[in-house]
Protein backbone atom coordinates (compact mmCIF):
# COMPACT_ATOMS: atom_id res chain seq x y z
CA UNK A 1 0.00 0.00 0.00
CA UNK A 2 2.40 2.65 -1.09
CA UNK A 3 2.09 5.34 -3.65
CA UNK A 4 2.13 8.88 -2.40
CA UNK A 5 4.22 10.35 0.39
CA UNK A 6 1.32 10.37 2.83
CA UNK A 7 0.81 6.61 2.70
CA UNK A 8 2.43 4.01 4.97
CA UNK A 9 3.40 0.53 3.83
CA UNK A 10 1.01 -1.63 5.88
CA UNK A 11 0.23 -5.31 5.31
CA UNK A 12 -2.56 -7.44 6.74
CA UNK A 13 0.12 -9.20 8.84
CA UNK A 14 1.17 -5.80 10.24
CA UNK A 15 -2.46 -5.19 11.22
CA UNK A 16 -2.63 -8.62 12.87
CA UNK A 17 0.54 -7.90 14.89
CA UNK A 18 -0.75 -4.52 16.06
CA UNK A 19 -4.14 -6.00 16.95
CA UNK A 20 -2.57 -8.87 18.92
CA UNK A 21 -0.49 -6.33 20.87
CA UNK A 22 -3.58 -4.25 21.60
CA UNK A 23 -5.53 -7.34 22.67
CA UNK A 24 -2.81 -8.35 25.15
CA UNK A 25 -2.86 -4.85 26.62
CA UNK A 26 -6.65 -4.77 26.97
CA UNK A 27 -6.87 -8.29 28.33
CA UNK A 28 -4.68 -7.25 31.25
CA UNK A 29 -7.37 -4.86 32.56
CA UNK A 30 -10.61 -6.64 31.66
CA UNK A 31 -11.01 -7.66 35.29
CA UNK A 32 -11.27 -3.99 36.26
CA UNK A 33 -14.35 -3.59 34.09
CA UNK A 34 -15.76 -6.98 35.08
CA UNK A 35 -15.46 -6.17 38.80
CA UNK A 36 -17.59 -3.09 38.13
CA UNK A 37 -20.04 -4.71 35.68
CA UNK A 38 -19.84 -8.50 36.22
CA UNK A 39 -22.75 -9.31 33.89
CA UNK A 40 -21.49 -7.27 30.93
CA UNK A 41 -19.33 -9.22 28.48
CA UNK A 42 -19.07 -6.52 25.80
CA UNK A 43 -15.43 -5.50 26.49
CA UNK A 44 -14.37 -9.16 26.70
CA UNK A 45 -16.20 -9.82 23.43
CA UNK A 46 -14.27 -6.96 21.79
CA UNK A 47 -10.96 -8.41 22.95
CA UNK A 48 -12.08 -11.83 21.70
CA UNK A 49 -12.89 -10.38 18.28
CA UNK A 50 -9.47 -8.68 18.22
CA UNK A 51 -7.80 -12.01 18.97
CA UNK A 52 -9.84 -13.72 16.27
CA UNK A 53 -8.60 -11.23 13.68
CA UNK A 54 -5.02 -11.35 15.00
CA UNK A 55 -5.02 -15.14 14.62
CA UNK A 56 -6.10 -15.08 11.00
CA UNK A 57 -9.78 -14.12 10.97
CA UNK A 58 -11.28 -11.55 8.70
CA UNK A 59 -11.45 -7.86 9.43
CA UNK A 60 -15.14 -7.22 9.34
CA UNK A 61 -18.41 -6.62 11.05
CA UNK A 62 -17.59 -8.51 14.26
CA UNK A 63 -14.69 -6.19 15.02
CA UNK A 64 -16.74 -3.08 14.35
CA UNK A 65 -19.76 -4.31 16.28
CA UNK A 66 -17.80 -5.45 19.33
CA UNK A 67 -15.75 -2.24 19.40
CA UNK A 68 -18.97 -0.23 19.32
CA UNK A 69 -20.49 -2.42 22.03
CA UNK A 70 -17.41 -1.97 24.26
CA UNK A 71 -17.76 1.80 23.82
CA UNK A 72 -21.38 1.55 24.94
CA UNK A 73 -20.32 -0.62 27.88
CA UNK A 74 -17.87 2.09 28.93
CA UNK A 75 -20.80 4.50 29.22
CA UNK A 76 -22.49 2.08 31.63
CA UNK A 77 -19.48 1.73 33.93
CA UNK A 78 -19.89 2.96 37.49
CA UNK A 79 -16.21 3.90 37.89
CA UNK A 80 -13.79 5.82 35.76
CA UNK A 81 -11.31 2.94 35.97
CA UNK A 82 -13.89 0.53 34.56
CA UNK A 83 -14.66 2.99 31.77
CA UNK A 84 -10.97 3.22 30.84
CA UNK A 85 -10.72 -0.58 30.84
CA UNK A 86 -13.68 -0.80 28.46
CA UNK A 87 -12.07 1.82 26.23
CA UNK A 88 -8.94 -0.32 26.20
CA UNK A 89 -11.03 -3.23 24.91
CA UNK A 90 -12.68 -0.98 22.32
CA UNK A 91 -9.23 0.12 21.21
CA UNK A 92 -8.09 -3.49 20.86
CA UNK A 93 -10.88 -4.26 18.41
CA UNK A 94 -10.31 -0.92 16.67
CA UNK A 95 -6.59 -1.58 16.21
CA UNK A 96 -7.43 -3.71 13.19
CA UNK A 97 -8.56 -0.50 11.49
CA UNK A 98 -5.20 1.26 11.60
CA UNK A 99 -5.06 3.28 8.39
CA UNK A 100 -2.00 3.49 6.15
CA UNK A 101 -1.92 7.27 6.46
CA UNK A 102 1.18 9.08 7.66
CA UNK A 103 -0.73 10.94 10.35
CA UNK A 104 0.19 11.16 14.02
CA UNK A 105 -3.44 10.52 14.97
CA UNK A 106 -3.10 6.95 13.67
CA UNK A 107 -0.67 6.19 16.51
CA UNK A 108 -3.66 5.92 18.86
CA UNK A 109 -4.79 2.83 16.91
CA UNK A 110 -1.47 1.20 17.79
CA UNK A 111 -1.06 2.43 21.38
CA UNK A 112 -4.56 3.30 22.59
CA UNK A 113 -5.30 -0.03 24.24
CA UNK A 114 -2.04 0.12 26.20
CA UNK A 115 -2.56 3.73 27.26
CA UNK A 116 -6.17 3.15 28.37
CA UNK A 117 -5.01 0.06 30.27
CA UNK A 118 -2.33 2.10 32.04
CA UNK A 119 -4.88 4.77 32.94
CA UNK A 120 -7.29 2.16 34.30
CA UNK A 121 -4.50 0.72 36.46
CA UNK A 122 -3.61 4.21 37.75
CA UNK A 123 -7.19 4.90 38.72
CA UNK A 124 -7.63 1.59 40.54
CA UNK A 125 -4.53 2.55 42.54
CA UNK A 126 -6.04 5.88 43.58
CA UNK A 127 -4.73 7.84 40.56
CA UNK A 128 -1.16 6.78 41.32
CA UNK A 129 0.93 7.87 38.33
CA UNK A 130 3.74 5.50 39.30
CA UNK A 131 1.35 2.59 38.67
CA UNK A 132 0.71 4.00 35.20
CA UNK A 133 4.45 4.20 34.57
CA UNK A 134 4.89 0.59 35.73
CA UNK A 135 2.04 -0.52 33.49
CA UNK A 136 3.62 1.27 30.52
CA UNK A 137 6.88 -0.58 31.20
CA UNK A 138 4.96 -3.86 31.01
CA UNK A 139 3.28 -2.72 27.81
CA UNK A 140 6.66 -1.88 26.25
CA UNK A 141 7.83 -5.42 27.05
CA UNK A 142 4.71 -6.86 25.39
CA UNK A 143 5.46 -5.14 22.09
CA UNK A 144 6.99 -7.37 19.46
CA UNK A 145 9.64 -6.08 17.06
CA UNK A 146 6.94 -6.14 14.34
CA UNK A 147 4.74 -3.75 16.36
CA UNK A 148 7.66 -1.40 16.96
CA UNK A 149 8.51 -1.49 13.24
CA UNK A 150 4.94 -0.53 12.34
CA UNK A 151 4.93 2.28 14.92
CA UNK A 152 8.17 3.70 13.53
CA UNK A 153 6.54 4.14 10.11
CA UNK A 154 4.21 6.76 11.60
CA UNK A 155 4.92 10.24 12.93
CA UNK A 156 5.20 10.52 16.71
CA UNK A 157 2.03 10.66 18.77
CA UNK A 158 0.17 13.99 18.67
CA UNK A 159 -0.23 16.47 21.50
CA UNK A 160 -3.43 16.70 23.53
CA UNK A 161 -5.72 13.97 24.75
CA UNK A 162 -5.46 14.59 28.48
CA UNK A 163 -3.89 11.94 30.69
CA UNK A 164 -4.44 9.15 28.14
CA UNK A 165 -2.71 11.34 25.55
CA UNK A 166 0.24 11.74 27.92
CA UNK A 167 0.37 7.97 28.36
CA UNK A 168 0.24 7.43 24.58
CA UNK A 169 3.16 9.83 24.11
CA UNK A 170 5.16 8.17 26.89
CA UNK A 171 4.47 4.75 25.39
CA UNK A 172 5.34 6.03 21.92
CA UNK A 173 8.67 7.39 23.17
CA UNK A 174 9.42 4.19 25.08
CA UNK A 175 8.80 1.96 22.08
CA UNK A 176 10.70 4.19 19.66
CA UNK A 177 13.72 4.15 22.01
CA UNK A 178 14.04 0.37 21.77
CA UNK A 179 16.96 -0.87 19.70
CA UNK A 180 16.18 -1.79 16.12
CA UNK A 181 15.67 -5.51 15.64
CA UNK A 182 16.00 -6.94 12.15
Amino acid sequence: MTGDASEIDLSKQDLREVTAFAAVCAEAVLEIFEADQPDDSRPRDAVGAAWEFARGGERGRSLRDTASAALKAAKCADTTAAREAAWSAMSAAGAAYLHPLAKATQVKHILGAGAYAARAAELVAGDDRSVGAETLEQVVHRATPAVVAVLRRYPTAPTGGGRVGELIRALDAGLRSLPLVE
